[in-house]
């Protein structure tokens, strides 16, 4: 059985990917939450840590973004070499040239706040339930929820952070 690793307030992992995803950067604490060795992540694809619990919307709104060039902020669930997880609040950023071209991607992963958990735990449920029917489904569902929410996807996930 999995079980929950959580983050230090202190803790700050960070890596770095090329264009397709491919890890070509990751920090100490990165390696200690996720129970890998800098060898076993190098050149592998970043959703070597993804949960399985993690809604593709989520991840089709990270991607979407970036290829625009636009930061993003989300609350992830990652998944340890030894099959224990943990959440994260991430703030994902493309990395530019000189010429402002996208030439990976840099994020960094801070403790979630805890209270916000809640309302994305179940937001995700619902939209892993929406994905049964098509990817479709769940991104008509995340738009509807930050609609009802009156803010967009960065503000509503910001937001859900800073809150006591």
């Amino acid at each position: 059985m999995s079980k929950e690793i959580f983050l230090q307030k202190e803790s700050l992992i960070t890596s770095k990917t090329d264009l397709k995803g491919l890890i070509v950067y990751a920090n100490d604490d990165f390696l200690k939450y996720a129970n890998y060795t800098m060898k076993e992540v190098l050149y592998q694809p970043h959703n070597i840590v993804r949960h399985q619990d993690m809604p593709k919307t989520v991840f089709k709104f990270l991607w979407d973004y970036m290829k625009e060039g636009k930061e993003i902020f989300a609350y992830v669930k990652n998944r340890t070499k030894n099959n224990d997880y943990y959440w994260v609040f991430a703030n994902v950023t493309p990395s530019l040239d000189t010429r402002n071209n996208i030439i990976g991607y840099y994020s960094v992963r801070r403790m979630p706040n805890r209270k916000a958990l809640e309302t994305i735990e179940e937001l995700y449920n619902n939209l892993l339930r929406a994905e049964k029917q098509s990817i479709h489904k769940g991104v008509e569902m995340l738009k509807d929820f930050c609609k009802s929410m009156g803010k967009s996807y960065n503000e509503l996930i910001f937001s859900l952070q800073e809150s006591k």
